[in-house]
C-alpha cells in the first residue's frame, strides 16, 4: 500500500527530541544563567528590552521544547522557535561572517543550522507517530 505524502512515521520523534532537548536547556539556561545566556547575551548583541525579552525567549524555548518532546501542538510549537533560531541566526551569526569569513561561521553555528533544519521539518511534517498530536488525531476519526 502506497503512503500518503507527509505519512506520520516513527522518525519524527528523533527530530522531536533533538530539538526539544536543546531548545528546553537553552531556555532553562537563559532564565539561571541571565547574565551570560539571557538578558546579559541580549544587551551585549543589541536586542532591545534586553531585560524584558532575555526571559520571554527562555521560557518561550522551555514551553516550546516541552510541546516539541512530547508531541503537542509541533508544528505550531516550531513557529515561535524558528522565529527565536532565525533572530539567533540574524544577531550572531551573520555579523559573524562578515567579520570573520564562511568558515569560523560553519564551525560556530552548526548547532544554529541544526536546529533551523530540524524546526523546519517539524513544521512540514509534523509530531509523528508517537506523539500526542498524533493520539488526538486517533480519537478524532
Amino acid at each position: 500500500m502506497k503512503r500518503p505524502p507527509f505519512y506520520p512515521f516513527a522518525g519524527n520523534v528523533i527530530v522531536r527530541l533533538l530539538v526539544g532537548l536543546v531548545f528546553l536547556s537553552e531556555g532553562i539556561q537563559k532564565l539561571l544563567f541571565p547574565v551570560a545566556n539571557g538578558s546579559g547575551r541580549f544587551q551585549k548583541i543589541g536586542i532591545p528590552y534586553p531585560d524584558f525579552f532575555g526571559p520571554f525567549v527562555g521560557i518561550t524555548e522551555i514551553v516550546c521544547g516541552l510541546l516539541l518532546l512530547i508531541g503537542l501542538f509541533g508544528r505550531i510549537a516550531a513557529i515561535p522557535l524558528l522565529i527565536v533560531i532565525l533572530t539567533a541566526i540574524c544577531t550572531t551569526k551573520i555579523p559573524e561572517l562578515m567579520s570573520d569569513g564562511f568558515w569560523k561561521t560553519a564551525h560556530d553555528g552548526k548547532a544554529d543550522f541544526s536546529m533551523l533544519m530540524g524546526l523546519i521539518f517539524i513544521l512540514i511534517f509534523g509530531s509523528g507517530l508517537y506523539s500526542l498530536d498524533e493520539l488526538r488525531n486517533r480519537r478524532g476519526k
